[in-house]
């Protein structure tokens, strides 16, 4: 694909569901065809996490797929995806991919496309995003300092209930610091670094919070669209964290999703040195 031009500031979407942005995208109506295009190189990324201080270990699992100047990631659940994706699907047409893929595989394809088309510096360079420097430093200082920029998108009356949809510890402070009650839902956790109880019932935390803190693993798990729709339906902000996804996520900012902080690879957690995550509102803010 040619280099990408700079683009006017994002207009509200009007999609409304991950599948209708993929049948969008299939239809060329983000760009060029993606039968036309190729996905050049798939990635299978397995690593863990235990940060000073904390008793838990996080095991995050990561498809990449690499397209023109691009990369889109997608997390997925242990055991979903194995790593002969790689010699699988390296070299596929990128419309068979958005097709024909497992879910993750899908979802990493359409945040390949979508930021080809736009790569969020170009969005930080028309003023569409704000570009945040992530310090040099150790993993807890960088999971600090991006979780603090993720809860500086919340605009919320003190002692607001804040549902947290997928959780890290660093980000549950950061709420905290913001002056938010968490109500934290994982179906991998059951308490947080502090004992808060941690639920498995998304439904639960949707139907009580005043606001919604959501992660890109949403789009993984299919469970995205009904956290837009029931944020959309109680008129409640709903911020998206995304290394998963942080283009698809993108798409739905005004048609549900109020901000977007969007981490795109080499993600934080892959560095000790400075990297860069970009933050989105809509007209209002969060």
């Amino acid at each position: 694909m040619t280099q990408p031009t700079p683009a006017p500031a994002l207009a509200p979407s009007t999609v409304t569901t991950v599948d209708g942005l993929i049948a969008a995208v299939l239809a060329g109506d983000h760009g060029p065809l993606p039968s036309a295009l190729v996905a050049t190189s798939v990635f299978w990324i397995h690593h863990g996490t235990r940060l000073a201080g904390g008793d838990t270990t996080y095991l995050n699992q990561y498809v990449l797929v690499r397209l023109g100047g691009s990369f889109g990631g997608c997390a997925f659940e242990a055991g979903e995806i194995d790593p002969s994706v790689c010699r699988d699907s390296s070299g596929t047409p990128l419309d068979v991919l958005l097709r024909e893929a497992p879910r993750p595989l899908r979802i990493a394809a359409l945040d390949a496309y979508l930021s080809e088309i736009r790569p969020h510096r170009v969005a930080a360079a028309t003023d569409a995003a704000e570009a945040v420097t992530l310090p040099a430093g150790t993993p807890e200082v960088r999971a600090k300092a991006r979780d603090a920029a993720i809860a500086g998108l919340l605009d919320i009356e003190q002692g607001a209930e804040v549902g947290l949809i997928g959780v890290v510890n660093p980000l549950v402070a950061a709420i905290r610091a913001r002056g938010g009650e968490p109500l934290p839902c994982d179906l991998n956790l059951k308490a947080t670094q502090w004992g808060d109880p941690v639920t498995d019932d998304m439904h639960e935390v949707l139907d009580r919070a005043e606001a919604v803190v959501a992660t890109g693993m949403t789009l993984s798990n299919g469970s995205f669209d009904t956290v837009l729709e029931r944020c959309r339906t109680r008129g409640i902000p709903l911020i998206v964290y995304a290394q998963s996804g942080s283009a698809v996520a993108r798409a739905f900012l005004g048609s549900g999703v109020t901000a977007l902080s969007a981490e795109p690879f080499p993600f934080s957690q892959f560095s000790a040195e400075e990297t860069t995550l970009y933050r989105y509102r809509t007209a209002g803010g969060a």
